[in-house]
C-alpha cells in the first residue's frame, strides 16, 4: 500500500552558513508553523540568519533528543555544499535521519549513503514521491477538504492553508494540513509532493493524501501550480480532481500582470479563475463551493489595500482578505455555516454548467 512520507521528529533545523533570509525560506517557514517540531537551529559561525530557535550542536541536539536533521537552507543550485557534509555525517553517526527538499538527492553522495547504510537511519528526499501510488478513481470519500487554488502560482497557497488550519484546529475543529510540496511536507511531518508524482498518478496522490475520515473532519491541502499556467496546469488539475474538495479558497496577487515565466499569458480576471476551478472540481464534487479569496496586498500601497479587498469582495460576493494582514477569520466563518460552505455570489456562475 502507498504511503505519504513520514518524518521522525523533532527536528534540528540546519541553516550552515546560509548568506540571506531568502535561501533560508523552509527553515523560516518551520520556526513560524511548527517550531513545536523543532528543538534548535544548528548554524556556522559566519552565519547572520536567526530562526529564532535555540543555537545547538549536534552533539547537543542528539542528547535533546532530536530525531531528524532537517536542512532548511537552499543554495544557489539546490545542491549541497561541500563543507555541510561534516556536519551531516557527524548527525547521521549520531543516529539522525537526514530530511532535504534540495534538488539534488543525499542518496546521489556515496559518503552519507554509507554512512546511513552503517548506522541504521534514513536519507529522506522529500521531493521524491512514495512507490506503488494508485491511479486516481473519484470515488466519494468521507470526511470533508478545502484546497486553495490560484490565479497564477507563488501567490500564497501554503500560507492561506497553513493559516486556515491553524484558525481551524483554535476554534477546536478537527482538521490536518495536507502538505503537497517541500515545506510544507516539513512543516506537517507527512505528505506527498505532488509536482514530483508523474501524471498519471496525480490524482491517485491526491486521494492517498486525503483519505476516507470522521465526517467533520477537515483535511485543509495546500494546493500547488494553477490551471491558468501553461507549465504547471496538469499538476493543478490532477490535485484538483483528487483532492475532491467541498471547498476552496482562490489566492490572488492583484498586481501580477502575467502568468509567472509566461509574459504572453496574462492573470486570469478572478471571476474566470473561481469558475473554472469550479466547474472542474464538479467531475469529482459537484457540491463543490468557493468560500474566498485569499489576496497577497504585499505590492499594494497601505492607502489602497481596504479598498481593493472591498471591491474583490462586492465584485465575488466572497469574503477577501490577505491572510498575513487581516487573518482568515472571515473565510471561516464563511466555511462554517451551519449547513457546510455557504455558496458563492449566484450571480458570478451563470452560465457555469452544473
Amino acid at each position: 500500500m502507498p504511503v505519504t512520507l513520514q518524518l521522525s521528529v523533532p527536528y534540528l533545523v540546519f541553516l550552515g552558513d546560509v548568506p540571506s533570509k531568502v535561501y533560508a525560506k523552509t527553515a523560516l517557514g518551520l520556526a513560524q508553523w511548527a517550531p513545536e517540531l523543532c528543538v534548535a537551529q544548528h548554524r556556522f559561525p559566519n552565519c547572520e540568519i536567526d530562526t529564532g530557535l535555540p543555537d545547538m550542536s549536534i552533539a547537543e541536539a542528539a542528547q535533546a533528543g532530536v530525531k531528524s536533521l532537517l536542512i532548511g537552507s537552499a543554495p544557489v543550485g539546490g545542491a549541497i555544499q561541500d563543507n555541510w557534509i561534516p556536519s551531516l555525517l557527524e548527525a547521521i553517526a549520531a543516529g539522525m535521519d537526514i530530511v532535504s527538499g534540495l534538488h539534488t538527492q543525499l542518496n546521489d553522495y556515496p559518503e552519507l549513503r554509507d554512512a546511513a547504510l552503517k548506522h541504521n537511519v534514513r536519507l529522506i528526499d522529500v521531493r521524491v514521491p512514495p512507490e506503488n501510488l494508485p491511479i486516481g478513481n473519484g470515488e466519494k470519500r468521507t470526511g470533508k477538504r478545502l484546497l486553495a487554488v490560484g490565479t497564477d502560482c507563488a501567490v500564497g497557497k501554503k500560507y492561506t492553508t497553513l493559516a486556515i488550519a491553524k484558525a481551524l484546529k483554535a476554534r477546536g475543529v478537527d482538521c490536518d494540513f495536507r502538505g503537497t510540496g517541500q515545506t510544507g511536507i516539513m512543516i506537517t511531518g507527512s505528505g506527498i509532493p505532488i509536482d514530483s508524482v508523474v501524471c498519471d498518478f496525480t490524482a491517485g496522490a491526491a486521494e492517498t493524501l486525503s483519505p476516507d475520515n470522521d465526517p467533520e473532519h477537515w483535511d485543509i491541502i495546500e494546493g500547488q501550480g494553477s490551471l491558468f499556467t501553461p507549465a504547471y496546469a496538469g499538476v493543478s488539475l490532477g490535485l484538483l480532481h483528487g483532492s475532491q474538495p467541498d471547498a476552496i479558497v482562490v489566492c490572488h496577487d492583484p498586481v501580477r500582470e502575467h502568468i509567472v515565466g509566461c509574459p504572453n499569458h496574462p492573470i486570469p480576471s478572478l471571476q474566470t479563475c473561481i469558475e473554472t476551478n469550479l466547474m472542474l472540481a464538479r467531475l469529482t464534487n459537484p457540491a463543490v463551493q468557493c468560500v474566498g479569496v485569499s489576496v497577497n496586498t504585499s505590492a499594494v500601497a497601505p492607502e489602497s489595500r481596504e479598498a481593493l479587498l472591498q471591491q474583490i469582495a462586492q465584485e465575488t460576493g466572497l469574503p477577501c482578505v490577505d491572510p498575513i494582514i487581516d487573518g482568515v477569520d472571515a473565510i471561516i466563518e464563511r466555511l462554517l455555516v451551519a449547513d457546510g460552505p455557504a455558496s458563492p455570489n449566484k450571480e458570478s456562475l451563470q452560465g457555469i454548467p452544473a
